[in-house]
């Protein structure tokens, strides 16, 4: 299907898409566009977390930050309490119900990936993408 040549941001591009797609229409009910969702899982994760914190874990600036958490706000998933001269960001009872859906579809899309490579490629795979992660940023 792809020619041998083919250079790694096409192939990267296909799968980001795919992947946006599969959860979308996986969670089309919660009104919630496709980049929202990982800061969503890290806020989930990182309970209480400031805004300046979540600029920093994505490696956005926290203009981008604070216009995307308005967004949630707004939605009903997350709560922006002030606290000093920052915001504590946490999750509603609906932020926590929709993130639980989101991870759990994740998984059933790494599910996906490990019945085409196998568990052993599908490690390495994780391994390489973390390393090219870490290198880049």
């Amino acid at each position: 299907m792809f020619d041998e040549d083919v250079p790694t941001v096409p192939l990267i591009s296909i799968l980001y898409r795919e992947h946006a797609k599969y959860l979308n229409e996986k969670v089309k009910d919660e009104n919630l566009s496709f980049g929202l969702y990982p800061l969503l899982i890290n806020i989930y994760h990182n309970e209480g977390i400031i805004q300046e914190q979540l600029a920093q874990n994505f490696h956005l600036n926290e203009s981008t930050i604070t216009r995307n958490l308005k967004k949630l706000e707004e939605k009903g998933f997350i709560e922006r309490i002030p606290y000093k001269r920052t915001k504590i960001i946490k999750l509603t009872d609906k932020g926590k119900k929709t993130v639980l859906k989101v991870m759990d579809y994740d998984e059933k899309w790494d599910e996906k990936i490990i019945e085409i490579i196998g568990e052993k490629d599908y490690k390495k795979f994780i391994s390489t993408l973390k390393k090219i992660s870490e290198e880049l940023i």
